[in-house]
């Protein structure tokens, strides 16, 4: 399997469990299933609403001695709701409560989307929200380098950031994102985003590799096409006697990103760390890379309403 390396020789698995939609009581035995079978890599976040439960997995796991804590790189978010400078940290320190862990491997800010901080998960209307005026990414950002340099976090990174909010932010700070996740796969592979992050150091995660087609009914749309099952995926699976599952994973990680796919079932989570074993070849890449479909499964709309702040500055397309 690929690793990514940072700047201080610290290597992320490519390969990692997502725990995005993963209810607790299932999200707990996962993550046991995950560890046990060779992951290295879990990636969380405090919306998710089962760090507790992730936290549960890794408690137990570790005090089998079987694996380390440092063994195992360990990803979460900054939620919307705590984006003021004095609230970072404690969200943080938070999380890592309900991990049960001492510090992460990597901290990101979730969106760039400010919430006021009593407002847990959603906006109910726009008076919910702060606008970067209020809450200026920079002031995020500068908590979430204080948060590393305290050793909370070993590395800081963001989600959702489209190319102009990268840039706005590298005018600001000499302490770029060491990471970026975003939504990617070959519906939407990013290939601008890639180029840029790869220009200015910054790594690159992918979510919803597969499509994300277990997302909430609020969240899709009429007549979404179906990234597993498209013909041009199957045929490579076919080619490679492999799931349309392990071609996507595969393509992630051969491309020289990390992917983190969701699971709970025991023989998809062994199977989509088993993507590493495949190769595919120029023919494959050249399929992907003319198939002919763009779709953004998460597009972000759900934080824009006719009145909130970010009405007119919302950039995540870009």
């Amino acid at each position: 399997m690929n690793h990514l390396e940072f700047k201080n020789g610290d290597r992320m698995p490519a390969i990692g469990l997502g725990t995005w939609k993963s209810r607790p009581a299932e999200v707990e035995n996962a993550v046991k299933i995950a560890l046990e079978n060779g992951y290295r890599h879990i990636d969380c976040a405090k919306t998710y609403a089962n760090e507790d439960a992730v936290g549960r997995a890794f408690s137990t796991f570790f005090s089998t001695g079987k694996i380390k804590r440092e063994d195992v790189w360990i990803t979460s978010k900054l939620w919307n709701n705590s984006h003021k400078r004095d609230d970072v940290i404690p969200a943080l320190k938070s999380t890592l409560k309900d991990l049960q862990l001492d510090y992460l491997d990597l901290y990101l800010i979730h969106w760039p989307v400010a919430f006021k901080p009593e407002v847990e998960i959603f906006p109910k209307d726009d008076s919910d929200y702060l606008s970067l005026a209020e809450v200026p990414l920079i002031e995020t950002w500068e908590a979430m380098i204080e948060a590393k340099k305290l050793g909370l976090t070993r590395h800081v990174g963001v989600s959702n950031f489209s190319i102009k909010k990268l840039k706005a932010l590298s005018i600001l700070t000499d302490d770029m994102p060491e990471m970026n996740q975003v939504e990617m796969h070959p519906f939407l592979p990013q290939n601008e985003m890639i180029e840029f992050c790869n220009e200015n150091g910054i790594h690159s995660t992918a979510y919803s590799p597969l499509g994300s087609g277990d997302r909430h009914h609020s969240m899709k749309k009429e007549n979404e096409p179906s990234l597993i099952s498209h013909k041009t995926i199957v045929d490579i699976a076919q080619k490679h006697n492999c799931s349309p599952g392990q071609v996507l994973i595969k393509w992630a990680e051969q491309r020289g990103t990390a992917v983190i796919p969701k699971s709970t079932s025991e023989n998809h989570i062994i199977m989509n760390l088993e993507s590493a074993n495949i190769k595919l070849d120029d023919a494959d890449l050249k399929a992907v890379q003319n198939i002919g479909t763009q779709y953004r499964y998460v597009d972000g709309e759900f934080f824009v309403t006719p009145g909130n702040p970010y009405s007119d500055i919302f950039d995540l397309k870009d």
